[in-house]
């Protein structure tokens, strides 16, 4: 028998991606290490692995107010499953870009699986993704939105240091 019901499971990742949205709306990450535990690993393939809150909080805090992490306009799911026996939910998450100005749709997106604590708190979290697609769709979605006047300062530096790296 399991510790928690895949019910149980499936309402706390609820919250969590709802506190994420929120999150997202507001630019303001500074709470999205309180989703976890204080002892919480978070493993991003191409950023590392992170320990407890602080190093969880300083790492969100510096990718997503940042471009891309800071244009992206949503993280809706495509499908979850839940294992109440392990104790995880894995998810696919679709990372949203907002319109570049001619209505084109770019995203890229990721396998997340959720490892819970109880209580409504989640002790690991890892990302699945391929790093150079990712990059190769942003640098798309910065040339759009260069394109379109709608590309910022910051964008425009990311478009200039990586940009030569992607073909189309």
């Amino acid at each position: 028998m399991s510790r928690w019901s895949a019910a149980e499971i499936t309402r706390a990742y609820e919250v969590f991606h709802g506190h994420v949205q929120e999150f997202t709306e507001t630019g303001r990450w500074e709470g999205f290490a309180d989703l976890f535990t204080e002892d919480a690993t978070y493993v991003e393939h191409a950023f590392g692995t992170f320990h407890g809150r602080d190093e969880i909080r300083a790492w969100s805090v510096r990718t997503m107010t940042s471009f891309p992490g800071g244009t992206m306009t949503g993280f809706p799911l495509a499908w979850q499953v839940v294992d109440p026996e392990a104790g995880r939910l894995v998810c696919e998450v679709r990372n949203l870009m907002p319109d570049p100005g001619d209505g084109s749709l770019h995203e890229e997106s990721n396998i997340t699986i959720m490892t819970y604590a109880g209580d409504g708190m989640f002790s690991r979290e890892e990302d699945v993704y391929n790093p150079m697609r990712f990059a190769a769709m942003t640098v798309r979605w910065a040339r759009v939105a260069q394109a379109h006047g709608r590309l910022d300062e910051e964008g425009a530096a990311y478009l200039e240091k990586y940009g030569g790296l992607v073909r189309d």
